[in-house]
């Protein structure tokens, strides 16, 4: 799932990769929200609320919201730039390496959240988080084309809307010249990614009040299984026939 990009890539390999990444974004941005009033990942939402708060003059939560947005940003950039050095260097595993940072980095802010004084554990939290998110979103939007996003919830919904009025408009003749396959599959893409978002909201929340914080730990694991199988996969030879 992440070592071929682009048009490499099977519609199949797309959805697997959507539906786990959008359910960890999921559980994570509503556990997030269910511990400390913020969303991590929700950047339509952080920006509304930086927009309401200037207007009424809430100038320090205004700069938080800011820099929640900020630090998203921040962490596409570097998720970006640590991927275009892999590629100029042809490291194939350069999209595991940059999911297993992040899980690196979310077992160090698992382990600041233990740590530091609990009035600072709210803000380090959501605004680790945003970077952790901003470094994912970045990793499967390079290595998708685009197809793929795992937080922006509007975006898919808008693709949702219309890839099924050009479905009913092919069903009706309406559109001759298109085919209704690539349609299909793209809503199907498209659902799935919501339905896993919406489903790792639910068990986040549950699994937070269940182990807290020890969440993040949980959700690390996983990614370096992801990361670690992919990068084992790197290291043999190239299979023109695979699906990665």
């Amino acid at each position: 799932m992440l070592l071929r990009q682009g048009e490499a890539r099977s519609q199949e390999v797309d959805r697997r990769l959507a539906c786990i990444l959008a359910a960890i974004a999921g559980a994570l941005n509503t556990a997030a929200f269910h511990a400390v009033g913020f969303f991590s990942a929700n950047m339509t939402g952080n920006v509304s609320s930086l927009s309401d708060h200037a207007a009424l003059g809430d100038w320090w939560v205004s700069l938080f919201y800011l820099s929640i947005v900020l630090a998203f940003v921040l962490g596409a950039s570097v998720s970006t730039l640590l991927i275009n050095a892999g590629r100029r260097r042809n490291i194939r595993s350069i999209y595991a390496i940059s999911i297993l940072a992040e899980a690196t980095l979310m077992v160090l802010l698992g382990g600041a959240e233990l740590l530091i004084p609990s009035m600072a554990r709210g803000p380090v939290l959501i605004l680790g988080l945003s970077f952790l998110m901003g470094i994912q979103n970045a990793v499967v939007t390079r290595i998708s084309d685009a197809r793929v996003r795992t937080t922006h919830i509007s975006g898919m919904s808008t693709d949702i809307g219309i890839e099924l009025s050009m479905l009913f408009d092919i069903a009706r003749g309406r559109e001759r010249q298109a085919e209704a396959a690539p349609y299909r599959s793209k809503l199907r893409l498209h659902v799935q990614t919501v339905l896993s978002f919406l489903a790792g909201g639910i068990a986040g929340v549950v699994v937070y009040q269940a182990i807290g914080t020890r969440l993040l730990f949980a959700t690390a694991a996983l990614l370096f299984m992801m990361a670690g199988q992919a990068i084992l996969r790197s290291r043999a030879p190239v299979n023109p026939f695979s699906v990665q």
